[in-house]
């Protein structure tokens, strides 16, 4: 592969991790995550919208939405469908089609004395693709931490009432 200028180390991609303490109850915060519309809302800056599938209103077990963003200064796609659903503690949204070569998002949710603790792990392999046509592992990283940040920021908001009430951290 080296001689094909195919990188294999980049396609091998660090597993990311996301805790934010919510200061709402668990189904609140559970439904707000599953909601299309402020994902839409909270991705306004790629220009992400849904386009077939699940477009609007709370994803549920089985459905699919299809997802055109722009990302890395390319207009993409991305279909992911709910695989996992245990109302009100988890559920995993997995590529089905998409730039990466796999994209897995897990959301665990916990009652916590103050709220919800809401959990969010990317696990993820990027395409075999030509070395340098793909952004390096740490840009990659740093872009799907911060696209997590903007949904956590959206439902910190408005489940709690104002950012004073929650707690973010990283893991």
């Amino acid at each position: 592969s080296r001689r094909l200028g195919i990188d294999r180390e980049e396609s091998a991609m660090p597993v990311i991790q996301l805790s934010t303490a919510v200061n709402a109850p668990l189904d609140v915060v559970f439904n707000l995550s599953r909601s299309i519309d402020l994902h839409i809302e909270s991705t306004a800056h790629t220009h992400e919208r849904a386009v077939a599938g699940r477009v609007s209103g709370l994803i549920e077990q089985g459905e699919s939405v299809t997802w055109e963003a722009t990302h890395f200064g390319v207009r993409q796609r991305l279909t992911s469908r709910i695989v996992l659903f245990d109302r009100p503690h988890h559920f995993r949204d997995a590529m089905v089609r998409g730039a990466f070569r796999r994209f897995d998002h897990d959301h665990h949710f916990e009652a916590i004395a103050s709220g919800t603790l809401m959990r969010d792990t990317f696990d993820y392999t990027s395409p075999l693709r030509p070395r340098n046509s793909w952004p390096p592992r740490h840009q990659v990283r740093w872009h799907i931490r911060g696209h997590g940040t903007f949904d956590r920021q959206s439902i910190q908001n408005l489940a709690a009432g104002s950012v004073g009430h929650s707690r973010r951290t990283n893991a």
